[in-house]
């Protein structure tokens, strides 16, 4: 991102935001007792119920009497409702100064074409993805406070593995060196857009969202280092593009936001728009097919707290079968060790 575009926060934001991305490192102590506790009371996982909300109920039972793990719980729900007011509380108070450079950056070869008649699905509609209170659009600069606080001050600061990083690693996993176009279906704010213009940049890319402040945000990062991108406001299960228009469709960390039949919508709208011979990256959360049910269940919980409605059933799909049955050829599917994170499936549409 170009340093124009990396506000310089107050004092007082600075602090709040680091004390938001400090805090996790500080609860370590608290989370390993926890850890230690549940190894004592599930010895062996597989003795855990196969349904997960009487699993839920069997863990949150052996837990209640535990300080340590009701003292997490408190935490992680302090901050799941807390961070989106903090990052856009920190932003107010440069607004004035970053304003203008952030209405300079909508101009250039990077556009946005907004659709004001969109009936939004209602998977989408009203629901504060992330826990973001009013959801994506309540801010003027919701993409940009997600993007520049929330994003990359917050979120990469501890996520394990490098959240940019991954996002290099799926870019370059296609097959080709070279697509002439690009779709980034469900690009948001453009952070995989970018991996996929840094490893292909030559290519034509566009991209597609709900959200109207994430993808003028795409645009302000994409004519911020001189690139022309085109970003519609459109759903990823459907484009409105042309039949046979793309070399590549992607989409990534997408998936788990999205109800199990989108999902299958957007890989046959994948399938539509990609020339005979095109590839197929799609990347998402861990599979709960990888995980024992002692992991599953944190992952499920983790799901619930971070606001992410779709999660589990998303999760529990076979995307590589979803693949196929869209057509695609050639399809595989693979969790990145350590963390099985992310699930990268591939496929390719037959000449």
């Amino acid at each position: 991102m170009s340093e124009e575009l990396h506000a310089r926060l107050r004092q007082r934001g600075r602090a709040s935001v680091d004390f938001l991305a400090n805090f996790g490192f500080g609860m370590s102590d608290l989370r390993n007792s926890v850890e230690e506790e549940i190894q004592r009371i599930v010895p062996d996982p597989d003795a855990l119920p196969d349904d997960l909300d009487q699993r839920d109920a069997r863990m949150q039972q052996s837990l209640g009497a535990s300080q340590a793990y009701r003292a997490t719980q408190a935490v992680g729900e302090w901050m799941a409702t807390h961070h989106g007011l903090v990052a856009k509380h920190a932003f107010e108070e440069v607004r004035e100064e970053m304003e203008p450079i952030l209405k300079k950056f909508e101009q250039g070869g990077s556009t946005v074409e907004a659709n004001p008649d969109m009936e939004a699905p209602a998977y989408w509609d009203g629901v504060d993805f992330h826990r973001t209170a009013g959801g994506w659009d309540e801010h003027d600069y919701q993409g940009y406070i997600h993007a520049d606080i929330v994003h990359t001050r917050l979120v990469a600061k501890t996520f394990p593995g490098g959240i940019f990083a991954q996002r290099r690693m799926v870019a370059a996993l296609p097959p080709k060196d070279h697509y002439d176009k690009i779709i980034d279906m469900g690009c948001s704010t453009g952070h995989f857009t970018r991996a996929l213009q840094e490893t292909y940049p030559d290519a034509e890319i566009y991209g597609v969202d709900l959200s109207l402040k994430t993808i003028q945000q795409a645009q302000r990062l994409g004519n911020a280092n001189g690139w022309s991108w085109k970003l519609y406001q459109r759903p990823g299960e459907d484009t409105g593009f042309e039949d046979e228009t793309f070399d590549l469709a992607t989409s990534y960390i997408l998936l788990h936001e999205i109800p199990a039949d989108t999902i299958k919508a957007l890989f046959k709208e994948a399938f539509r728009v990609l020339k005979p011979g095109g590839d197929m990256i799609m990347s998402d959360v861990t599979r709960y097919a990888d995980l024992d049910k002692l992991a599953m269940w944190r992952a499920d919980a983790g799901a619930k707290y971070g606001g992410e409605p779709h999660w589990r059933a998303s999760a529990s799909l076979d995307l590589a079968q979803i693949a196929r049955d869209a057509g695609f050829v050639d399809v595989t599917a693979k969790a990145f060790d350590p963390f099985k994170y992310p699930y990268v499936v591939q496929g390719h549409k037959p000449e």
